[in-house]
């Protein structure tokens, strides 16, 4: 599979009263045709920002965005809006990211009218049909206004539009947060689907680990702007070397009464983004922290095959000695 996104050393600051927020602060990461990549992490941690800088919602601070081989970090409008063709997101929350004065046909037909796929009405309520019935949105419900709807069906007008053009890049940020259980099981299930059938390639945003485990190829791991873990699907819930990845994986629910499981209790105050001084930001927070982890930041490294991780003593056998 060749590469579709490259993104090297990206950031995302946000002035502020008291100083410069770190939203996105050095990201790095590389994402292949067909595949997903799953970004996780506690609400704050960038992931949603980063998702919007990549498609340019947000304009970056520095570093770069390569798409399809292409250095798309500065584009300008005419370019931007070829790409957003190619480009499409998901939002969180399917109702307030749909136009309530719009029906569910005039909301899907609305990107083809501005790109100009066709200009025949026919042509356009076809492949709007055709849309609706590929994620499970029945024919009836095209005259349909989303306050008449659940947040199942509405979620399913904001996949149908992001993908009636046929992109090749999706960010879906956090699409099932909003959803009852159940009906989180029918997106995910129909994005995978999606991407089997049509090739789509994802990045899913979530803070949910239980999620993001089904649907990711690979996983990264946020924590205040910054990258500290960073694995393929599978590997992360084999071997977890951060200790803020592995209280994340604590904290999933099992259903199950008789586990035996030892829940991480994370304690301390959490590192400011703004003006974030040298160190480990996980560091106030970490039961591992020595001396290193308040005066140097640990650099991403691989330590063991194609599973990297942001922490000065990953790999070693820190974690049978915790400091309390």
């Amino acid at each position: 599979m060749s590469v579709l996104l490259e993104v090297r050393n990206l950031k995302k600051y946000f002035k502020v009263p008291s100083g410069i927020l770190h939203a996105v602060d050095d990201v790095s990461f590389t994402l292949e045709e067909k595949q997903t990549l799953g970004v996780v992490g506690e609400s704050g941690c960038g992931k949603s920002t980063l998702g919007r800088t990549l498609i340019h919602l947000l304009p970056p601070t520095s570093g770069e965005i390569w798409f399809e081989g292409e250095n798309i970090t500065t584009v300008k409008k005419r370019k931007l809006h070829e790409l957003r063709r190619n480009m499409q997101m998901i939002f969180q929350d399917p109702f307030s990211s749909l136009n309530p004065r719009m029906s569910v046909s005039q909301a899907i037909a609305e990107p083809l009218k501005i790109y100009g796929v066709s200009k025949s009405k026919a042509d356009i309520d076809a492949m709007v049909k055709k849309t609706m019935d590929t994620v499970g949105l029945a024919s009836r419900l095209a005259d349909s206004y989303p306050h008449e709807l659940d947040g199942g069906r509405r979620q399913r007008i904001g996949i149908a539009r992001a993908l009636v053009l046929r992109p090749k890049f999706i960010v879906c940020d956090e699409p099932v947060s909003a959803l009852d259980v159940s009906i989180q099981a029918q997106i995910l299930n129909l994005l995978q689907d999606l991407q089997d059938e049509l090739g789509f390639t994802y990045i899913f945003i979530t803070h949910d680990l239980s999620v993001v485990r089904h649907i990711s190829d690979n996983i990264m791991v946020m924590y205040l702007g910054k990258v500290v873990e960073y694995s393929p699907a599978k590997e992360l819930f084999v071997n977890k070397y951060h200790p803020y990845t592995q209280a994340l994986l604590s904290a999933i629910p099992v259903p199950s009464i008789d586990l035996d499981r030892h829940r991480i209790l994370l304690k301390g105050e959490i590192t400011s983004p703004i003006n974030p001084k040298e160190g480990c930001r996980f560091a106030p927070r970490c039961n591992y922290a020595k001396d290193i982890c308040f005066s140097k930041t640990p650099e991403l490294r691989e330590v063991s095959p194609c599973h990297f991780c942001a922490c000065h003593f990953a790999g070693t056998d820190f974690d049978k000695n915790p400091v309390n």
